[in-house]
């Protein structure tokens, strides 16, 4: 019996402590990141890239007629380093002057550079030509 009751006593205790024990207030959510600039500073505007003059642009978009249709394709943009007015494509294998043409019927005139893989097309054509720089329209490529 003298072992008996330190260990009920011992029982008793502990079923007491379970009912004062508090329970922890639910944790917040933890705060939402606060908005950072991105390290460089300011992004560069694509017209800081497009080097041709207003004339250029004029004497490209003038009306063209003729030229062999070499084949449609959907380009994208090229690299924005590289001035004026061109497409690379593997549809031609030597530097010629050409024009490409949306589905829409506007067309300008282009330098045709021999590339691989997907079309690309210039930061000043694609500026002359209204389009997006995300966008990747299909064109009408012919050779001059």
């Amino acid at each position: 019996m003298k072992i008996l009751a330190p260990a009920a006593l011992a029982l008793l205790m502990l079923t007491a402590c379970d009912s004062l024990r508090q329970t922890a207030a639910p944790m917040a959510p933890p705060p939402a990141p606060a908005a950072r600039p991105i390290p460089g500073g300011q992004g560069v505007a694509a017209e800081s890239f497009d080097r041709t003059t207003e004339a250029e642009r004029r004497e490209a978009m003038a009306p063209q007629a003729g030229g062999a249709a070499l084949g449609t394709v959907t380009v994208a943009l090229g690299a924005p380093a590289e001035s004026g007015f061109w497409l690379r494509s593997s549809l031609v294998t030597a530097e010629r002057p050409g024009r490409v043409e949306l589905p829409g019927g506007r067309s300008l005139a282009v330098t045709l550079r021999p590339g691989e893989g997907a079309a690309q097309l210039s930061l000043a054509a694609y500026r002359a030509l209204g389009l997006g720089l995300t966008d990747l329209p299909q064109v009408t490529v012919y050779g001059g």
